[in-house]
């Protein structure tokens, strides 16, 4: 082994990182320990002879002491050697303490998944999305908290949800958020209702000037509708579910604007008949949204995937 002054030990400085070699060093000088053969350890761990021998050398440099004597008979640790590898033990057997404990705390966060979505996409993707999830995650138990987009935030800056869905025209303060879909209002009558028998579209103006049956304020739809008629939209009704705002115009009870994807049953079945208006802008993003700086991670990175698929 070389002299002493070869490994004069550095000025104790700085962090401790810096001082103190990593593990991957620390478990290799184990394995030299534990089988007498530097090409051993190095073919234990997965690594080249020459790799093993540049990081035991390194580790030697760092400490300042020599550790293993070479020879063709093999590797012996030197005395000091034995005495580090002794504290290499301890911090090792830490290191996997607290990486067991990680795992524990990764397997709670991944055991739950509280979603909170606005009612149209609660009601229309969100059911598809969690049979994928649940394919892939079995055992991740989802629950599912629908309003408007104002209560999603909510439940997301208090901490009561992991991932949340909105379809306003903006992101509500504190949140972060990605466009998943994209959607349009339409708007639909009972067929006996007078704007199913027209065959001109319906002007702004006429829109905003007729009592609606409309969701209620903070709801995504409304904010859409509300900007687009410039805050002029005359409730007739106002109701906290699209199901019910359906049900309804169904009922005759008067004309709604709601989400393509929530009335496409009913037309079909002619159950409503969608009138179609021009100068109105009725599109809409729909987005992912979790709170700013904190991405979302585990069952809630995992389905933001499945709603971009």
């Amino acid at each position: 082994m070389s002299n002493a002054d070869e490994h004069a030990g550095p000025a104790v400085t700085g962090s401790v990182a810096h001082r103190v070699p990593d593990l991957g060093a620390l478990e290799l000088l184990l394995a030299v320990a534990r089988l007498g053969s530097l090409g051993g350890a190095a073919r234990e761990l997965g690594i080249t002879q020459p790799a093993a021998s540049s990081r035991i050398r390194s580790m030697e440099r760092q400490l300042g002491v020599a550790l293993v004597d070479r020879s063709p008979r093999g590797s012996r640790l030197t005395d000091a050697g034995a005495l580090v590898t002794d504290w290499a033990r301890r911090i090792v057997e830490a290191a996997e303490a607290f990486d067991v404990g990680a795992q524990a705390l990764r397997d709670r966060r991944d055991s739950r998944l509280r979603v909170a979505a606005s009612m149209t996409i609660a009601e229309y993707l969100l059911p598809g999305w969690l049979l994928a999830l649940r394919a892939q995650r079995p055992d991740t138990a989802v629950s599912l908290h629908a309003g408007n987009s104002t209560v999603v935030a909510e439940r997301l800056l208090s901490d009561e949800a992991d991932l949340g869905f909105v379809e306003g025209l903006s992101v509500p303060a504190g949140l972060d958020s990605a466009v998943i879909a994209h959607d349009r209002l339409i708007v639909v009558t009972a067929p006996g209702h007078a704007w199913a028998r027209r065959r001109r579209s319906l002007a702004a103006e006429e829109l905003a000037s007729t009592p609606l049956i409309l969701r209620e304020k903070g709801s995504g739809t409304r904010q859409v509708l509300d900007a687009a008629l410039g805050g002029l939209a005359r409730p007739l009704i106002e109701l906290s579910s699209t199901t019910a705002v359906k049900a309804a115009v169904v009922s005759g009870a008067g004309p709604a604007v709601l989400s393509e994807l929530a009335v496409g049953e009913e037309l079909a079945m002619r159950r409503l008949v969608s009138v179609p208006v021009e100068g109105v802008a009725l599109a809409r993003d729909l987005r992912a949204v979790w709170p700013t700086g904190h991405r979302p991670t585990g069952p809630a990175r995992d389905l933001l995937s499945l709603t971009r698929g």
